[in-house]
């Protein structure tokens, strides 16, 4: 079915080569499921945008289905290319706002017009079309689903929507590109289920690239793993990523805080209604719990649970319809969502990570450290303040802007722009520090968490996956948060890579003593990185206590088979 001959792929990046692919050999069965492993940035999304069509390459041959596929090949090839495959890329989410079954119909009538429109009733097949896009809905288990609106289906469905429209184009061999990786564990084993039951009804070769071992031992027929764009071995899935694991370093000690006294206060806690994504509405009421000092205390759970929108009201960013949050400040509880001399200071104090964590591509990460420190480095406030009243800006406003500086950047540029103001406001209120300067602060975090010093002087997309990650926190950590809050910014990276990030947040904590909160779907790292865990079920507190009891409660609630195996070793 797949035969791929010699393939090689180099890039040009600021005027440096990039060997993305060097001389990889392999073959697809017809009915096979393929996975491919490896860390990132090892040549895996460059190999099926190749075998896609959508992007060329240097040397070598690719044989699908009788077609030969080869450098510089003419246009004709290249479409037939695209003909016979179709790709599901990560965190892709395209569709029409309609109903399921339309974004189907669109896409079989597709084949015969060449662009997605709605059939009209007069042509002949109009009926078969319909047939057909059930067929496909029915394959992924969505039958029952077909006339919902598609805007408003849950992530894992919405998934599996997709999936049916690539299978419409009746492809020889479906490319799955992390199909589900920031899905929560029963999304991802909706998906995965799909997945299975299209190899099984429709015998369709599928190559799948996933960072996670243990979708590849529940997906996979055959294992390949790949390493900076060259393939390491191939074959059974348990014995390739038993190979794949051996390289992982040895976790960092976990350093144990008896007698922890608490640092935040969350009490009687509501959020009524709340809506935090297309259909899905969140109730919380009074919630009530503890984030103890010097703890890494993981919440974890599926999506739209409420673990993100917790999070938010914990950080002074979304408000509450009731309940208080209070942050324990010079031995004085202060309430972040009410005005307050001392709530800058508070704020001062944290750091926080997104899931969609963004680094600006034209800076280097010494550039984004001396943008922190401006923020949330020493005297910072007071340097504000002593500006903010020279501008006659009350200490209200200030207060006010400097929330805006703990918001996603999209959400803070919308505020910004309703008062006719941009974000150079802060820079004047809040200048950066000298590059010296930041590199004092900086050298000391990347020595502890591991990081080359020379990663300062480079741009984001320099760095490899796991270096970003470690980055992102380094420019955190330069300010020495007492607090900090990382809300699944980890999913999409390879367990090799993972571990490092976990030995580096176990030494931040161990070495001063931060208080961390971290949001993740993800159970080995919850499980590995946690003082203390919390089961987050529709807004409430459903398990909580002791990481491992909490991590096999949510596996058992959540029926994730996929995560069977996970349970098992953690036991052993």
């Amino acid at each position: 079915m797949l035969q791929v001959e010699n393939l090689s792929k180099t890039y040009t990046l600021k005027n440096r080569e990039i060997r993305a692919l060097k001389n990889i050999d392999f073959s697809a069965n017809s009915g096979e499921i393929l996975g491919f492993v490896g860390k990132s940035g090892g040549g895996k999304s460059t190999l099926f945008r190749i075998l896609r069509g959508l992007d060329d390459f240097d040397s070598g041959k690719i044989i699908m289905d009788g077609l030969v596929i080869e450098p510089g090949c003419r246009d004709d090839v290249r479409k037939e290319l695209m003909n016979i495959t179709a790709i599901h890329l990560q965190r892709d989410f395209a569709l029409w706002t309609e109903s399921a079954l339309k974004n189907v119909v669109r896409r079989v009538y597709s084949r015969e017009t060449g662009y997605e429109i709605l059939p009209t009733h007069e042509i002949s097949n109009f009926d078969q079309i319909y047939e057909e896009s059930m067929y496909y809905l029915k394959l992924v288990g969505l039958e029952k689903k077909a006339l919902h609106l598609a805007t408003i289906l849950s992530g894992g469905e919405k998934q599996r929507l997709l999936i049916a429209r690539q299978l419409a184009k009746k492809p020889k061999i479906l490319l799955l590109d992390e199909p589900a990786t920031m899905a929560c564990p029963g999304t991802k084993q909706e998906v995965l289920d799909a997945i299975k039951n299209v190899k099984k009804e429709l015998g369709l070769t599928i190559l799948v690239i996933s960072h996670l071992p243990e979708i590849h031992q529940y997906l996979a027929d055959r294992l390949i793993w790949l390493d900076r764009g060259e393939i390491v071995a191939e074959g059974q899935p348990s014995i390739i990523l038993e190979k794949f694991l051996s390289g992982m370093r040895e976790p960092a000690p976990l350093t144990l805080r008896p007698n922890a006294k608490p640092i935040i206060r969350i009490r009687g806690l509501c959020k009524r209604n709340y809506l935090v994504g297309p259909g899905e509405v969140l109730k919380i009421e009074n919630l009530t719990f503890d984030i103890n000092e010097g703890e890494i205390t993981s919440m974890i759970g599926n999506s739209g649970g409420g673990k993100t929108t917790i999070l938010k009201i914990m950080e002074g960013l979304t408000m509450p319809s009731a309940g208080e949050v209070l942050y324990r400040h010079s031995e004085k509880w202060v309430d972040i969502h009410t005005y307050s001399a001392e709530r800058m200071n508070v704020r001062q104090n944290l750091g926080i990570m997104y899931q969609e964590f963004a680094l600006f591509a034209g800076e280097t990460i010494i550039d984004h450290i001396a943008y922190q420190l401006g923020v949330k480095g020493p005297e910072v406030v007071e340097h504000a303040r002593s500006v903010a009243e020279k501008l006659k800006i009350s200490d209200k406003v200030l207060d006010m802007l400097y929330i805006l500086a703990d918001m996603p950047e999209e959400d803070a540029k919308a505020i910004f722009e309703s008062f006719g103001l941009t974000r150079d406001v802060l820079n004047e209120l809040f200048p950066r520090f000298p590059t010296t300067e930041a590199r004092k602060f900086a050298e000391p975090i990347f020595d502890l968490i591991s990081l080359d010093p020379e990663v300062m002087w480079n741009l984001p997309d320099q760095l490899s996956g796991g270096e970003r990650v470690r980055a992102a926190l380094a420019i955190l950590l330069a300010a020495k948060p007492k607090i900090l809050i990382l809300d699944e910014p980890f999913g999409d990276i390879d367990p090799i890579t993972l571990r490092e990030v976990s030995n580096a947040i176990k030494k931040i904590n161990s070495e001063y003593g931060t208080t961390i909160i971290i949001v993740s779907h993800h159970v080995d790292f919850v499980r590995e990185v946690s003082h203390r865990a919390m089961l987050i079920e529709n807004g409430a507190i459903a398990v909580q206590g002791d990481t491992n009891h909490v991590c096999d409660s949510f596996i058992s609630r959540c029926g994730a088979a996929y995560l069977k195996k996970t349970t098992e070793r953690c036991h052993v």
